[in-house]
């Protein structure tokens, strides 16, 4: 992202999010934050949000299910004993705003800029901060997570879940690299879930000039693409992890989109959802 400026990308998201509290039946995921969070500023991109054409249900389609895919990990890693939480990358998610668990101490890591565009939009909308939530401001790129996490109460002797939604395609692979090394080192019972990319070569036709589409939109909110990898490829850079899960579109629709009268469901191959534990 862009120094000094919120994540243009991190706004198109939560307008999908929201859209899909107000126009889609049945809901996939339920998100009672998201229309109240955008609140008059975006109130106007929301109603423009496009919402009928293939390539948008598709997309609405796949950050919906992203969403509810690391919450419903979340839900078995707190019922199995986790009580730490680590958005990486948060954006204008809404999870620590309807947290149905107190014991869960919830840390969002994020650009400061993105950070302060966030609260500001809370504070606007009159939602309070809970005080189970930590905010986090760490550059990924510039500054250590593991520094920036402890100095802000993190407790690296805990099992922790992780979710890296929407970020991964942005990294240089070094700062891949370097947070997959942090996640590996959690105790057993930690885990991440996060969504990936499959290279431009890996495609069909049709969908190397959706990418193409894409990746010039995202290039010029000035957050290129910088990262993606085959399914084999990134199982290689989770060796350390075990119960490694890697789901494509079919998976993904057959999940959450089977019994649905509507058209909202995953579309194409290249994106994917992963997730791993310790």
């Amino acid at each position: 992202m862009q120094q000094a400026t919120p994540s243009r990308t991190a706004l198109r998201v939560a307008l999908r999010r929201a859209a899909h509290q107000l126009y889609d039946k049945p809901i996939v995921f339920e998100d009672p934050i998201a229309v109240p969070l955008l609140g008059k500023t975006y109130a106007e991109d929301l109603r423009r949000t496009p919402l009928e054409r293939p390539f948008s249900i598709a997309m609405r389609a796949h950050l919906v299910a992203r969403s509810r895919y690391a919450e419903d990990n979340l839900a078995r890693a707190v019922a199995g004993g986790v009580r730490q939480y680590v958005l990486l990358g948060a954006g204008l998610d809404t999870f620590a705003y309807r947290n149905p668990w107190p014991q869960l101490r919830v840390f969002e890591v994020d650009h400061p800029a993105t950070q302060l565009w966030k609260r500001e939009l809370l504070q606007a909308s009159a939602i309070a901060v809970p005080e189970n939530l930590t905010y986090t401001a760490v550059d990924f790129e510039s500054e250590s997570l593991p520094e920036r996490l402890e100095q802000s109460g993190f407790d690296p002797t805990q099992p922790t879940c992780f979710a890296w939604l929407g970020v991964v395609p942005y990294l240089t692979l070094p700062a891949f690299q370097s947070t997959v090394a942090f996640i590996a080192a959690q105790p057993p019972g930690s885990g991440v879930t996060l969504d990936y990319s499959q290279p431009r070569s890996a495609l069909p036709f049709l969908e190397q000039l959706a990418h193409d589409s894409l990746a010039d939109r995202v290039k010029l909110a000035g957050e290129p693409f910088q990262l993606f990898f085959t399914p084999k490829q990134i199982a290689a850079e989770f060796s350390a992890f075990h119960s490694i899960e890697d789901l494509g579109g079919p998976e993904i629709n057959a999940r959450y989109y089977s019994h649905r009268k509507d058209e909202l469901k995953i579309r194409g191959s290249a994106g994917r959802f992963f997730s791993a534990s310790l």
